[in-house]
């Protein structure tokens, strides 16, 4: 069975009615999001993203959406109990997106030293949010491709 969450218009569109109580037919922006495994590491001048899903549909899912929104703009976004705890735009680097076996890695560089250092500072924030249980999303050109429960 393929795990997946639901953007915050999804509630809107199962119950059948807008954020204003009217109803509507479907919610324009709806995206199924693959539930995954999220392993975020420092790595030489950046860091590394890797998304795995067990399951394959959501695995098909997630890399057809890294594979359409490839070359966006990739960020991070890590929330808690419904709030955004940080969220980390990775304007200042290179990001690289390979499918895998089981999902995609995402690669985010830079030459410059200091734009490499804070990759790196982003990478140890969100480390810290999902180890302190923060659920996180990875996103390209705004789109989210791969979130995680940890």
């Amino acid at each position: 069975m393929m795990t997946a969450m639901m953007s915050p218009m999804a509630s809107a569109a199962s119950t059948g009615t807008s954020g204003m109580g009217m109803p509507t037919g479907m919610a324009p922006n709806m995206v199924m999001v693959p539930r995954c495994t999220m392993k975020v590491e420092k790595c030489a001048g950046g860091m590394k993203i890797t998304c795995s899903c067990d399951d394959p549909a959501a695995c098909t899912m997630m890399q057809n959406l890294c594979g359409m929104m490839a070359g966006g703009m990739c960020s991070m976004c890590c929330t808690m109990n419904g709030m955004m705890v940080c969220c980390c735009n990775m304007t200042m680097g290179m990001c690289k997106c390979e499918m895998t076996a089981t999902g995609c890695c995402v690669t985010c560089t830079s030459g410059d030293k200091m734009c490499g250092d804070m990759i790196q500072a982003c990478c140890d924030c969100i480390m810290g949010c999902m180890k302190a249980g923060c659920t996180c999303c990875m996103m390209m050109g705004g789109t989210p491709v791969c979130c995680c429960m940890c």
